[in-house]
């Protein structure tokens, strides 16, 4: 084989297994399995006379449940896992922004209470299944239009589900959060709830 021809082939078939490992959203979103929850813990529509307002995203974190308003005493429930202790925190928020596939970078909070886990992704870690954000995510800003780094994002790993497991945000399943992400504008109001008891 002639060196030009060698090349020619070499630069071709690294091309081609770098387009390989790209991925579009919508590849990505194919290879989302199912949550596997159990069936009280799939996203329903429930009595939630508490807001009549429709459009609101309310966090109950007692429940483990995210309540999406729809209005006339009803909401569309999700299952989340939430923040571990000391590190959920209530209040009034809005969605901000909104990203498919996001990209993720610990925050420096979180570096310092647990070096060996996430100094290594200080630089961030590209959007795709590995990414602890998971499939979405709705960025939560405080009213004085501040991020806040808390997230309503998606996971992998269903067993977080009914959980008190994150750095602060809540989590829906991937396939959960794809559905949720379509319904949220930007703008809409986020009550993360008081833990209680």
């Amino acid at each position: 084989m002639k060196r030009r021809e060698f090349l020619t082939s070499t630069i071709a078939s690294m091309a081609m297994a770098r387009g390989a490992l790209a991925h579009t959203p919508e590849q990505y979103d194919a290879m989302i399995p199912p949550s596997g929850l159990p069936e009280s813990m799939l996203p329903r529509i429930v009595d939630y006379p508490e807001v009549p307002v429709p459009g609101e995203i309310h966090v109950n974190p007692n429940r483990f449940a995210l309540y999406w308003t729809l209005g006339g005493g009803t909401a569309l429930r999700y299952s989340v896992g939430i923040g571990r202790q000391g590190l959920y925190e209530p209040g009034e928020f809005y969605v901000a922004h909104k990203r498919k596939w996001p990209p993720w970078t610990p925050t420096p909070g979180m570096i310092e209470r647990e070096p060996a886990k996430y100094a290594r992704y200080a630089d961030g870690m590209p959007g795709g299944p590995n990414n602890p954000l998971g499939a979405r995510a709705l960025y939560l800003f405080d009213q004085g239009g501040w991020d806040t780094y808390l997230r309503i994002h998606g996971t992998d790993d269903p067993s977080t589900i009914g959980q008190r497991v994150s750095n602060g945000c809540a989590r829906l399943t991937n396939d959960h959060i794809v559905e949720f992400y379509g319904l949220v504008p930007i703008g809409t109001r986020v009550v993360l709830q008081p833990v209680t008891g």
